[in-house]
């Protein structure tokens, strides 16, 4: 074991010496087109679903906005997602209570509208589901108002010698 690690090092020593400078020169040249050939992608890429506004105006295809209430941007970013719509969500702080706006491109205003009819359409039924929590408070009552069983038991002890 130990042979080894001194051979790998030795290995290593003979490589670095055997560097000369058009090796090194070479070197450097990948490196940066290796560099370049990674800043050209990622140029090229552009940022799909929730964005800064900067980069959403940024894809010069025009911006509209929708307010949208704060209670549940969750939802709506699951639907925004689902649907493909690249979106930024600000928050206007002039108004009391603030209010949220949400930015999309001008190109997605068919898939914009679908998510939001999906959106509105899981709210209502959301809405109209009868809540869990009250129906089991009125069973609690049906439960309580039941007259309760008398239960009395009588212990008897003999004693016998």
């Amino acid at each position: 074991m130990q042979e080894e690690v001194e051979n790998r090092t030795v290995n290593l020593a003979i490589s670095t010496t055997k560097l000369t400078a058009r090796g090194i020169l070479r070197i450097a040249l990948k490196g940066l087109a290796y560099i370049r050939r990674k800043s050209q992608e990622s140029a090229m890429k552009k940022p799909i679903g929730k964005q800064t506004i900067q980069e959403l105006i940024s894809q010069n295809q025009g911006v509209t906005n929708i307010d949208i209430a704060q209670t549940d941007l969750k939802g709506f970013e699951k639907y925004a997602r689902k649907y493909g719509v690249d979106y930024a969500i600000t928050k206007d702080k002039s108004v009391l209570p603030p209010k949220y706006l949400v930015f999309f491109k001008a190109r997605d205003t068919d898939a914009m509208t679908a998510a939001f009819n999906a959106y509105s359409a899981e709210i209502l039924t959301r809405n109209k589901r009868p809540s869990v929590l009250k129906t089991l408070h009125k069973l609690m009552d049906a439960v309580r108002d039941i007259p309760a069983k008398v239960a009395t038991r009588e212990k008897q002890r003999e004693q016998s010698r």
